[in-house]
């Protein structure tokens, strides 16, 4: 039982593995590159991990990548997640970074996708305060003026935009019948006038998302991503990369959680014994074990018929994975705090950065309810 890799794709997952024990593989280490876990990115490894080829994953040859496969994806991103390396713009750059792959014009693919071979940041920006799940019900406006496009409105929840180098904006620059037709992709790079970012304090005093203010900012017409009035459709083809990215580091995180746990209860002892070796616990372990295997042949299933069928909306599959995955995290972590009882919940220990992060995942990208509203759906319910 279990995944079936090629022998470059287990020395690519040894190879993620020992760099992140030999950079990020201590608290101390961890806590020196994080400002004590303030900041989840950390500029200097993730540009370490350029050098190394590893971003480039799954850009195309042309622009410096490897034009990896959606497997090698995931392999790189759990690995990661599992090494607790402080990367966390891996995510929103590589899900930016499919957008532009499949719809930037040329000049944007040379810009975006050979910064993110060098280790450049990207985000991507769809929430607002009333549009949420329902990204239809977006207002953020960009009206098409003689000297390019005029965006006005507010974003909300964009991750890492602080430290990006381009962000992917969805806005409004029309209105159809249905709500989801006239939205359209732009790019627009850092530190362009009328944006501002206000970071959001965020559970255990990270500042990873943001809000944006769009005042008169004005981009050249030549920033659409795509086609314009098009962008729910490009958005949906996205689907199967986005989903494969949040499953993959939910993976990790799982079979972090785990690893720590399992570590935790087999030296602690109580009443004179190792209190793993209590039924009640062992019994727990194997539940979470079962689980966490079931996760993992579901996200390299989906990674593998991604990649065998590249044009297919998977859209069953891939929440499927998502669900599957987040909600695993969030289980292993939570049952490894009831496990390590106070300790669980301690700063010393790396599980209560567990639980903060496994029960976010379940909210970003589509939360659990929207995914299992659109598996609902793929039934014809």
């Amino acid at each position: 039982m279990g995944v079936e890799f090629t022998s470059e794709q287990r020395d690519f997952a040894s190879a993620i593995a020992e760099f992140c024990q030999r950079e990020a593989g201590t608290r101390e280490k961890r806590d020196a590159l994080t400002k004590n876990g303030a900041e989840p990115h950390n500029q200097a490894l993730y540009e370490k991990m350029a050098k190394l080829g590893w971003l480039g994953v799954t850009i195309p040859e042309e622009y410096g990548g490897s034009d990896g496969s959606m497997v090698d994806m995931c392999i790189l991103l759990s690995e990661i997640a599992r090494g607790m390396a402080p990367v966390g713009a891996i995510g929103p750059t590589l899900i930016t970074g499919g957008a532009f792959t499949r719809f930037g014009s040329a000049a944007q693919k040379d810009n975006v996708l050979r910064g993110i071979v060098r280790g450049a940041s990207q985000s991507i920006s769809m929430s607002e305060p009333e549009a949420g799940s329902d990204v239809g019900n977006l207002k953020c406006k960009a009206e098409k003026t003689a000297d390019g496009w005029l965006i006005n409105g507010q974003k909300t929840w964009c991750s890492n935009a602080r430290i990006s180098e381009n962000i992917l904006l969805v806005a409004r620059t029309s209105r159809g019948q249905n709500k989801h037709e006239g939205l359209t992709m732009f790019q627009v790079p850092a530190g362009i006038d009328g944006l501002t970012i206000v970071p959001i304090e965020l559970m255990g005093g990270q500042k990873e998302t943001n809000d944006l203010y769009f005042s008169d900012c004005l981009l050249p017409e030549d920033s659409v991503v795509g086609e314009v009035d098009n962008g729910w459709r490009q958005l949906m083809t996205g689907l199967n990369f986005e989903r494969l990215v949040l499953a993959a580091m939910s993976l990790g995180a799982a079979e972090r959680a785990f690893a720590d746990t399992l570590a935790y209860v087999t030296q602690r002892k109580q009443f004179g014994r190792p209190i793993g070796s209590f039924q009640a616990l062992r019994h727990r372990i194997a539940d979470l074990a079962t689980e966490i295997e079931c996760t993992k042949l579901l996200v390299y299933s989906v990674a593998r018929e991604a990649d065998a069928y590249p044009d297919r909306m998977l859209a069953r599959e891939a929440s499927m994975a998502k669900l599957k995955a987040t909600e695993t995290a969030q289980k292993v972590s939570l049952a490894g705090m009831q496990m390590m009882g106070g300790y669980g919940y301690a700063t010393e220990f790396d599980m209560e950065r567990h639980v903060r992060g496994a029960l976010v995942s379940t909210i970003f990208g589509g939360t659990s309810e929207i995914q299992r509203d659109i598996i609902g759906k793929t039934y014809g319910l």
